[in-house]
């Protein structure tokens, strides 16, 4: 007879306009639900995260309970002790990179002492497949240490995670999986008959030049020139379909929104198709994977594309890139954060879109690298989910 288990899901959410975030949220719940049936458990989840104002939920189940996160839900007794107290277990997949202190002490603040006061309450804490680091300043880095340490399971999506880890937490129970997006589901979506179609998912993060207005992410190249200049390329064959996709959406900060600067383009380029703003994450990965080949700087939008066997050519803007695909999955094309001009980024993009049925071949070797990676991350929720059951 199966029994009922109560997994609380930290930062997690269940309307993001990020729909790389709202990917991870979808993907880790079909996971830990074949880890629960797999070890005879019927799952509850309550997820805690930030919510996005004004947006429809996308993720909706009838044993779904979702409790937003601000600063009252955080003050002692208030809504988040209240919802830890009736899980069995907290699995906390930190929006997929924030755990690190480049946010700023704010964000930083929210990540840990939600898993501190986790842990306090007596709860098991598995910091699920993520982005570990960069910790740049003292303090951060120890109360990091501290929560890593006490944790029950640290998993990292990538080695340089996994490095940072193990040095900053020597003896926490530390391994490595892959990004759990992969396992996001995809439905059939129409294709282009007579064209090669390619879809270019513009941030509007990095063509804003960052949050600071001053390209903070250290890219080599002028990401906006770089946009501008490769789709007056691709709009110049004439073999091509070029669609434009937008994988974060955001009414509540512009600067970070990729559909405010898809609209624009598609003014600037009248040829090539504005692809409507996704409703969920499922219909995002649909839509890519119906694509031959795709540009892109939202890393989700590339897991999308990979996990599809579609041929992409990832534009970096941080170390997470380089860690997932050429450290993890062994793909090593895409245009680096750092050694490459605008111009030869340009150049660059077009070989690879020529050379699209060899990248596409290259994506079945990484993926069932992602597939064992996962295997593994669910044989370790199988046990933590036995454990946290009997306590």
């Amino acid at each position: 007879m199966s029994r009922s288990i109560t997994i609380g899901l930290l930062w997690h959410s269940v309307n993001s306009g990020n729909l790389g975030v709202g990917a991870l949220t979808v993907a880790n719940i079909r996971i830990i639900r074949d880890a629960c049936a797999a070890g005879g458990r019927t799952p509850k989840f309550v997820i805690l995260g930030f919510t996005d104002p004004g947006r429809a939920a996308y993720v909706q189940a009838d044993d779904i309970e979702f409790v937003p996160i601000n600063t009252k839900a955080m003050l002692p007794f208030g809504a988040f002790d209240r919802a830890v107290r009736r899980c069995d277990l907290m699995i906390d997949i930190g929006g997929g990179d924030s755990w690190t202190d480049i946010y700023g002490p704010k964000r930083f603040a929210f990540l840990w002492y939600s898993k501190w006061r986790a842990m306090m309450l007596g709860r098991p804490l598995i910091l699920a497949p993520q982005t570990i680091g960069p910790f740049s300043k003292s303090i951060e880095s120890w109360l990091a240490a501290r929560v890593m340490t006490r944790a029950a399971a640290v998993v990292a999506r990538d080695p340089a995670s996994f490095g940072a880890a193990r040095s900053m937490a020597p003896t926490a129970r530390v391994s490595e999986a892959v990004d759990v997006a992969f396992a996001l589901p995809s439905e059939p979506w129409p294709k282009v008959p007579g064209k090669v179609a390619v879809g270019v998912n513009v941030s509007g993060l990095l063509f804003n030049r960052g949050y600071d207005g001053k390209s903070s992410f250290g890219m080599e190249i002028d990401y906006a020139d770089y946009v501008r200049k490769l789709l007056a390329r691709l709009t110049a064959r004439g073999d091509v379909a070029v669609k434009l996709i937008s994988h974060v959406h955001s009414d509540a900060m512009p600067i970070d929104d990729d559909v405010r600067v898809a609209r624009r383009l598609a003014e600037e380029f009248p040829s090539v198709e504005l692809i409507p703003p996704f409703a969920d994450p499922v219909e995002a990965k649909s839509c890519i994977a119906a694509l031959d080949f795709l540009v892109a700087a939202r890393m989700h939008a590339c897991i999308a594309a990979f996990s599809s066997g579609v041929a992409v050519m990832p534009v970096a803007y941080s170390r997470k890139f380089s860690g997932l695909f050429e450290g993890v999955l062994g793909y090593s094309h895409g245009v680096p954060v750092r050694g490459v001009a605008t111009d030869m980024a340009v150049d660059m993009t077009m070989t690879a879109l020529d050379k699209r049925e060899e990248l596409a071949a290259q994506t079945k070797a990484g993926r069932d690298k992602a597939a064992t990676r996962l295997a593994d991350y669910s044989s370790l929720l199988v046990n933590a989910l036995g454990g946290a059951a009997a306590r």
